[in-house]
């Protein structure tokens, strides 16, 4: 979506009009603005009641589009995946159904009956609606079906003992840049809000020899819209699964500690609250954009915590000890045993030394006395072989 933008201003609103949201000298002021500038589009960052844009619209003789359109807008130009695809029209959907107003000539009702003197039939606006609502029950079906196909391969996923690590962030925050650090992947990462929609996930080797998923999800932002947390729950159901939550700031932005909360409340959303606050690692972002004092305290801070890490994405500072941090918060208490096979369980004890836990084995006269050093969960597993 290519725009130029020739003006832009901040208008202060002390109670915003029901009909129009602005009030009268305002409204004219802008008028002028528009005619004078030849702007076709005027987009309002806040929400814009239906009625709101229909009186704007045919006041200024402009396009009018608030937050969520715009957001949906962009949404819909850089969706690639089908899954990203049919997110995106069902949250459109949703929202153009709360843009059926009852004030258009179109939307009277059409007359039913052979004659005349028949009856008032369905109005143009009930069948909108019900179209729309067709529409979105066909999209959930679709959705469905590939949220099904998701939850399959994260069900296999689940059988190979590699931890899941999701990067979350406000959009622009670095996200991308730090993934394609980290894997060597080239994911689309520009200054741009939400350049990245579909899910990306990649195998990572730890510097241990440890194998991760590292999955990198859309950016967030303030204020999402009720439509978009409900349409891209899908999306986002990798961060649910995820055993370490990877939260990018930019810490050089102005408004961090606003966008971080964004983020948070979001994770909340979705159900990730104060029970899970242990797994998630804050990696402060793009220092090297921060004065030199603030970075030197910054990085003092982050040295005496284990959830912190101070890096830049665009230079690579930082990415070892990101890398360490990962490594260090994916650590399961262990425990040593001594394990008897017999000769004829050859899979059993392959198992096991495919999975690197065999401290030391001695032959016996059933078969092998195997020294081990295992989480639970891989205790757990070797029963079930």
């Amino acid at each position: 979506m290519e725009l130029d933008v020739a003006h832009e201003l901040v208008v202060p609103l002390r109670k915003p009009q029901a009909g129009l949201l602005f009030g009268k000298g305002k409204l004219e002021e802008l008028a002028a603005v528009f005619e004078n500038e030849e702007i076709g589009l005027v987009i309002i960052d806040g929400p814009v009641t239906p009625i709101q844009q229909r009186n704007l619209e045919k006041k200024w003789g402009v396009k009018i589009l608030d937050r969520t359109g715009l957001i949906l807008e962009i949404f819909g130009d850089r969706a690639a995946t089908r899954e990203g695809v049919l997110q995106v029209d069902l949250a459109a959907l949703s929202y153009q159904k709360t843009r059926l107003v009852r004030s258009w000539t179109h939307l009277e009702r059409q007359r039913g009956g052979l004659s005349f003197v028949g009856g008032a039939g369905e109005s143009q606006l009930e069948s909108d609606r019900r179209a729309i609502d067709d529409a979105i029950v066909r999209l959930k079906r679709q959705l469905s079906k590939v949220v099904k196909t998701r939850t399959l391969h994260r069900a296999a996923r689940k059988k190979v003992p590699y931890p899941i690590v999701a990067l979350v962030g406000y959009t622009n925050a670095g996200k991308s840049t730090i993934f394609n650090h980290i894997t060597g992947a080239s994911v689309v990462a520009k200054d741009m809000l939400f350049a990245t929609l579909d899910p990306t996930m990649r195998a990572v080797k730890l510097p241990s020899g440890r194998d991760i998923i590292l999955s990198d999800t859309v950016g967030f932002i303030s204020d999402l819209p009720t439509e978009l947390v409900a349409a891209f729950r899908a999306t986002l159901e990798e961060v649910l699964d995820a055993d370490l939550i990877l939260h990018v700031r930019d810490i050089a932005h102005p408004e961090t500690e606003e966008q971080a909360r964004d983020v948070l409340d979001i994770l909340e959303k979705l159900g990730i609250d104060e029970t899970t606050q242990q797994l998630i690692v804050n990696v402060w972002n793009k220092i090297d954009a921060v004065d030199a004092d603030k970075r030197e305290a910054l990085m003092a801070v982050a040295k005496r915590s284990d959830t912190i890490v101070t890096a830049s994405a665009l230079t690579g500072a930082g990415i070892s000890n990101l890398m360490d941090a990962i490594e260090q918060n994916l650590l399961e208490p262990t425990v040593t045993e001594k394990i008897k096979l017999a000769f004829s369980e050859g899979k059993r004890r392959a198992w096991l030394f495919d999975h690197n836990v065999v401290d030391t084995e001695e032959q016996i006269d059933i078969g092998f006395e195997v020294t081990v050093t295992w989480t639970a969960k891989l205790a757990a597993q070797f029963q079930k072989v």
